[in-house]
């Protein structure tokens, strides 16, 4: 009885938390002009008393002129003293795919083996996750839900911070396939010393031969073979140019091997990942036309003999040579609401507010392939963006008041919000 007990608590448990989860977006029926707004556009442009227009879930119009008149008739929202923002776009985490880091079941972002090109984090995306609206409440929008582990992890997709379930949410399926480069390095812990060893890692040359023969095996895979192999057959959209290999690499030699690597194999669109190191290479990533993902700026820096604000000056020395440089969140996946903020704080260290927003907009959707979706306020484009009664990159401003997904108004409740208000109102706070 009393297991039969404890197992029902669990079940309505789990229904009330499904429950406290905030509605699916409903799609804006017919013209909305946003009227009055200071419009950051993304690609640098900005206008600071403009209009938007959004119809059928796509930007229908944007201007500097009021467009009320212009298209009467429409339901008109006055954003005077507001900002629209286009949406932001989060690389490279597991948001969607880990729950509860603490607790293996409500993780699905890692599959057994060291090459799993087939694996898929599309179908595995949990648009029920409590951590999600969380984030939407920050502006970041769009995530690209990320495999990990293994030499070859797996195909990653875009997903958009909204929908009923991963088929709804999908903005573009397997965009690419995920590539650990080896690390050259292995670190150990020794027990006699009581401290950590750092030593060459003699296996360095043969796995990146492993990996040259897998990626020669999988250009033999034909329409007639095709499901034969399916580890091989997933690597077909690499091999063709459809999709991005995704090179994550953690030192300036590894760097330097992984794109010899992508040369070597004819990959068409190359992106090199966790780059700390990249502007030691500027000129090979510039030469071979290779864009970077950075990491957060809020980490210490590499070595003993770094300078200390290498991580806030590391966006400026990429972007003045020429490199199309894009940032996501490297620490916890929860944390990647953090996002426009540690963009923000690249501004202050030798690039524009201006570029710091694009490298978390623009950057990263022409980086992922989704620029002619997202990434910008432009005509014919998904109606994606923010409206913030501050400045998205500063923390101390920065209030997301509406967001807007491919045209749907999404709520921005979440359960950090509700449980914030539930006890200011216990104590006789005040917001």
């Amino acid at each position: 009885m009393k297991k039969i007990t404890i197992i029902i608590s669990f079940l309505l448990l789990g229904t009330q938390l499904i429950a406290q989860n905030p509605k699916v977006g409903k799609m804006i029926s017919g013209k909305t002009v946003f009227k009055n707004a200071h419009i950051f556009v993304g690609n640098g442009t900005e206008i600071t008393q403009g209009s938007l227009v959004i119809e059928n879930g796509k930007i229908a119009e944007v201007s500097n002129l009021d467009l009320s008149t212009k298209y009467a008739g429409s339901f008109v929202v006055d954003l005077k003293g507001k900002s629209i923002y286009p949406g932001i776009i989060s690389p490279n985490n597991s948001l969607g795919l880990t729950e509860i880091a603490s607790i293996r079941p409500t993780s699905d972002f890692q599959e057994i083996g060291e090459y799993n090109p087939n694996v898929r984090t599309l179908i595995a995306f949990n648009t029920d996750s409590e951590v999600i609206p969380t984030v939407r409440s920050n502006g970041v929008l769009i995530t690209q839900a990320t495999p990990e582990g293994g030499i070859i992890s797996g195909r990653s997709s875009i997903m958009n911070l909204d929908g009923w379930n991963w088929e709804d949410a999908v903005l573009k399926a397997d965009d690419g396939v995920w590539l650990n480069w080896p690390s050259k390095l292995t670190n150990s812990f020794n027990p006699a010393t009581f401290t950590r060893e750092v030593k060459k890692n003699e296996n360095y040359q043969s796995k990146i031969k492993e990996i040259e023969t897998f990626f020669l095996q999988s250009g033999t895979v034909s329409p007639e073979n095709q499901y034969e192999n399916l580890k091989l057959s997933a690597m077909a959209g690499i091999l063709s140019g459809t999709s991005r290999l995704y090179l994550s690499v953690s030192s300036e030699k590894e760097a330097i091997d992984a794109i010899s690597f992508a040369k070597a194999q004819k990959i068409k669109y190359p992106v090199l990942v966790g780059a700390i190191y990249s502007d030691i290479v500027i000129d090979l990533l510039k030469q071979n036309n290779i864009p970077v993902l950075i990491p957060s700026t809020h980490r210490l820096p590499e070595s003993s003999d770094s300078d200390v604000w290498s991580a806030y000056k590391l966006p400026a020395k990429l972007i003045s040579k020429g490199l199309l440089v894009g940032m996501y969140y490297n620490d916890s996946y929860w944390r990647t609401r953090n996002l426009p903020f540690v963009a923000g704080n690249a501004a202050g260290h030798g690039i524009s507010k201006a570029q710091a927003l694009s490298m978390i907009t623009l950057n990263n959707a022409k980086i992922l392939g989704i620029d002619d979706l997202v990434g910008t306020i432009e005509a014919g484009k998904l109606a994606t963006f923010v409206v913030s009664s501050g400045d998205i990159l500063d923390m101390r401003t920065s209030r997301i008041e509406r967001a807007y997904i491919s045209g749907k108004e999404v709520l921005l409740d979440d359960k950090q919000k509700r449980l914030a208000e539930k006890y200011m109102e216990k104590y006789g706070l005040e917001k």
